[in-house]
């Protein structure tokens, strides 16, 4: 019998579906094994950038979609709140689709009463709003650190030695990239505060948070390396889950996880096209 968390409200981000970084099997997995009241899914679910300048979309991309939707089904409300990678999605805010709503942010009220802004963030970043071609290439350039730093840890877990990011220690070796993660989060608290908001939940940066304050300030993480979720218990409190730590503890029957086969990874090396911005 396999293990099932239930809890009052999930939120996951940054997802990038249709990207070669995507961890879609292990995100089927982990919703399959979570039951929710509501499942915020904050921003970069699809990576359209990555899908205009190559087609990407293997089986485990569908059953993330599948599952999402069968949650839907069962009562589930699922809110989604599209962000910079699928920022075509907002033409479409205030509609539903299978079940799914279309939010540009959202109003959550946690089990204790406290009122939290959901937003992807991307709308306070500079760089996201005034210098496009700069963002595009750092996200070509990111995807090709995390593909190679998943066959860097194949040989690491191969001589006994524990996984390392080399995409998340570049990031958090420039200095530049430092400062711009802190004004994003002072800019986020400020928005909230100016609302009149307890706190504030988001993704975009790929960089899990909780940090308690006079505006408590929540980052989901991604599913592309962390594989993190913000959980919210019966009793309104918020941690971040490690999404990975979780499956390694579930009683898995055969096919529960679909990996990505060598042939696929290989694929998405081959395939990345060269650092050029894609213009509308």
């Amino acid at each position: 019998m396999t293990t099932r968390l239930s809890y009052r409200s999930v939120f996951i981000s940054d997802l990038h579906l249709g990207s070669g970084s995507a961890r879609a099997a292990e995100l089927a997995t982990f919703l399959k094994h979570v039951e929710c009241r509501t499942l915020y899914l904050v921003g970069d679910v699809i990576d359209m950038w990555r899908l205009r300048s190559r087609w990407h979309w293997p089986e485990a991309h569908n059953r993330v979609v599948h599952r999402i939707l069968k949650m839907a089904r069962r009562g589930t409300r699922v809110v989604f709140i599209p962000g910079n990678h699928d920022e075509h999605a907002r033409q479409f805010i205030g509609m539903n689709f299978g079940g799914v709503e279309i939010a540009r942010d959202a109003v959550h009220r946690t089990a204790d009463g406290r009122r939290m802004l959901v937003t992807h963030g991307d709308e306070v970043d500079v760089v996201v709003r005034h210098a496009r071609m700069i963002s595009v290439l750092g996200s070509v350039a990111y995807d090709r650190l995390v593909v190679i730093s998943r066959w860097y840890n194949r040989v690491r877990r191969v001589l006994g030695q524990a996984d390392w990011s080399l995409s998340q220690y570049v990031k958090h070796r420039v200095k530049s990239a430092c400062k711009h993660i802190a004004r994003f989060e002072e800019s986020l608290e400020a928005e909230a505060r100016r609302r009149g908001f307890d706190g504030v939940i988001c993704g975009h940066i790929h960089k899990a948070e909780v940090r308690r304050g006079e505006i408590d300030y929540f980052n989901c993480g991604d599913w592309v390396e962390s594989c993190t979720a913000l959980v919210e218990h019966d009793d309104g409190r918020l941690q971040i889950l490690d999404g990975l730590a979780f499956i390694e503890q579930l009683d898995l029957e055969p096919g529960d996880l679909v990996e990505a086969p060598e042939a696929e990874m290989v694929g998405a090396i081959d395939s990345l096209p060269p650092l050029r911005v894609s213009r509308r």
